[in-house]
């Protein structure tokens, strides 16, 4: 396993600056964070490359600067390259095919309103950009079980938290997956976050040594994404602002 870089508390640092410099104005910073988190998306077939040491190390220091509920920073990585990918494409490929799925933490209950609608465009969208159709069961099963062959990445990282902190944990793990994601595409990395993975729970902990106290929140496939697979073809939609939120004036 990677350590996780260790950070100062404003606590241990209490004569720390409030406030940060930046070369740019607002509107500069404003722009910049708009076009990544537009341009992000999420890759589903890898090219072979592996990415270098150092790079994957930038995007770490970058992850690490993820807020969390009293700076508990719970979130702990498993991260792969070279062999050791392989080694765990192979097996929990093989562990898919003959066990039940074993999450950590329950999956939805269902999809219901505009979360199944949103949820079946994305798959609409998918099984469009590869030519399978409604009917093709086995085209779909084939495409789902991609998940656990990591779409080919050369990369994967296990994202696990501490059991003790509950649902919060859980949460603060999420800050950090969303922050690893844009600090990827910032180095020009694509990346795919996997729940399917994590769906395995029990195998990643034997596989990893992962202590009991942990609980695996996600995985993460990353690397350099192949532009002209179908599959990388396609963009997911977002609800306009006003859908998620209710303004109180009085």
């Amino acid at each position: 396993m990677w350590s996780r870089n260790e950070t100062i508390s404003a606590e241990e640092c209490p004569i720390s600056n409030p406030t940060s410099t930046h070369p740019g104005t607002g509107t500069d910073l404003y722009e910049a964070l708009s076009r990544i988190l537009t341009d992000r998306w999420t890759c589903r077939q890898f090219l072979p490359d592996q990415v270098p040491r150092d790079t994957i190390e930038r995007l770490l220091h970058l992850a690490q600067r993820t807020p969390s509920w009293c700076n508990t920073q719970p979130w702990q990585l498993h991260i792969t390259e070279g062999a050791a990918t392989e080694r765990l494409r192979t097996g929990l490929l093989a562990h898919v095919h003959s066990n039940p799925a074993a999450p950590d933490f329950p999956f939805p209950a269902q999809y219901a309103g505009a979360y199944r609608q949103r949820r079946r465009e994305c798959g609409l969208q998918l099984y469009g950009s590869l030519g399978i159709a409604k009917g093709d069961h086995e085209g779909r099963l084939r495409q789902l079980l991609r998940n656990f062959e990591l779409f080919d990445a050369p990369h994967v990282a296990i994202i696990t938290t501490e059991a003790d902190l509950g649902v919060y944990g859980a949460v603060d793990c999420g800050l950090y997956i969303n922050t690893f994601l844009l600090a990827a595409h910032s180095l020009g990395l694509a990346t795919a976050p996997q729940a399917a993975l994590a769906s395995y729970a029990p195998f990643l902990r034997d596989h990893f040594g992962i202590p009991e106290s942990r609980r695996v929140v996600a995985g993460i496939s990353f690397g350099h994404p192949d532009l002209d697979h179908p599959v990388n073809s396609f963009r997911t939609t977002r609800a306009e602002p006003a859908n998620a939120v209710t303004w109180h004036t009085n």
